[in-house]
């Protein structure tokens, strides 16, 4: 540094003080004030399904803490992928964010061909929720425990079945993941929708299928047998169904997880404060209260466990699907 003689000492240090205090004062300034103008909340699935009802109950709080509307835009399509291409493709400025199930991630890429690169493209701001999946069979058939079942399939193999909402859906990889766990073989028949699945269940066309909790006012009826949960907790409805890992079947832990995205480059003040609002809103207890009220439960998880969580699911179910050679046609 050349110094000059006639520039005071008090004078250098005050300039050098000047500098240190203005450099991150100017930072501070220079990042961009968000939001100022609504936000798109992007969901890949029709109105009325669980991701759904999710983002839109968490979405008036959220208005409410950030200070702009939160708008509810469903793009459904592809088991998820169209609305994730739509935020990857978007300005990475927080007004673009993605509301889905975790299979988007870790499962999709594994089956479907072309599917969005969430790992490299998004960013995982936070975990908000999960549902949870119960293994429920049709009265008729002469089970009344995961035991029983797994006999029953064992005497007579490929003579059961399983329904689900489709090819590639969480209850088909659920119902593989059960044979490869306990070495039975059952029967997948897929129907359009979680709906069709359970009433093929209740009409006795099907044995038995994985289901959120839209079965629960008929296992109650007693229309259906509950013989156990994917969780890692029993079901406070039924606190008589174990878990998987109770009936002596480890490896099914299995939640349906709903996490939040934003493009990959989105400031970090923004991550941070989308994530912030998240864990104010998730504690609300109307909020809470609205998830329970729908079988699902408000789970915040920050995002580096979110991340853990996304890799060990996606090792999981890649590696069921290839094992299993499951395709979507």
């Amino acid at each position: 540094m050349i110094r000059r003689p006639d520039l005071p000492r008090r004078n250098m240090l005050g300039a050098a003080l000047a500098l240190t205090v203005t450099g991150p004062f100017g930072a501070l300034h220079a990042q961009p004030a968000w939001p100022t103008k609504p936000i798109r909340a992007l969901v890949g699935f029709p109105p009325g399904g669980g991701v759904d009802v999710m983002t839109r109950t968490l979405s008036q709080p959220l208005a409410d803490i950030l200070g702009q509307s939160l708008v509810v835009e469903n793009k459904p399509g592809a088991v998820g992928n169209i609305a994730a291409f739509e935020v990857i493709r978007s300005p990475a400025d927080g007004y673009n964010v993605l509301f889905a199930a975790t299979f988007t991630q870790t499962v999709n890429p594994s089956l479907i061909k072309d599917s969005p690169n969430l790992a490299r493209d998004l960013i995982p701001v936070a975990m908000v929720g999960r549902f949870k999946y119960h293994l429920v069979v049709k009265n008729g058939l002469p089970v009344n425990s995961v035991k029983d079942l797994v006999a029953l399939a064992r005497a007579q193999p490929g003579k059961l079945n399983y329904a689900s909402g489709g090819q590639g859906s969480q209850p088909h990889l659920l119902g593989e993941l059960l044979q490869k766990q306990t070495g039975i073989n059952i029967m997948h028949i897929p129907y359009k929708g979680s709906g069709p699945a359970l009433q093929a269940v209740l009409a006795g066309e099907a044995d038995m299928v994985f289901d959120p909790a839209a079965s629960f006012p008929h296992v109650e009826a007693g229309k259906l047998k509950m013989l156990a949960t994917t969780s890692d907790k029993r079901p406070a409805r039924f606190p008589d169904v174990p878990t998987f890992a109770e009936a002596g079947i480890p490896g099914m832990e299995a939640d349906a997880w709903i996490g939040v995205w934003v493009p990959m480059g989105t400031p970090p003040q923004i991550v941070d404060r989308l994530n912030r609002a998240l864990v104010t809103a998730l504690a609300q207890p109307a909020v809470r209260k609205r998830f329970d009220d729908m079988n699902a439960e408000a789970v915040y998880m920050e995002a580096g466990k979110f991340k853990d969580l996304l890799v060990a699911e996606e090792k999981t179910m890649s590696s069921l699907i290839r094992d299993r050679s499951i395709k979507v046609e």
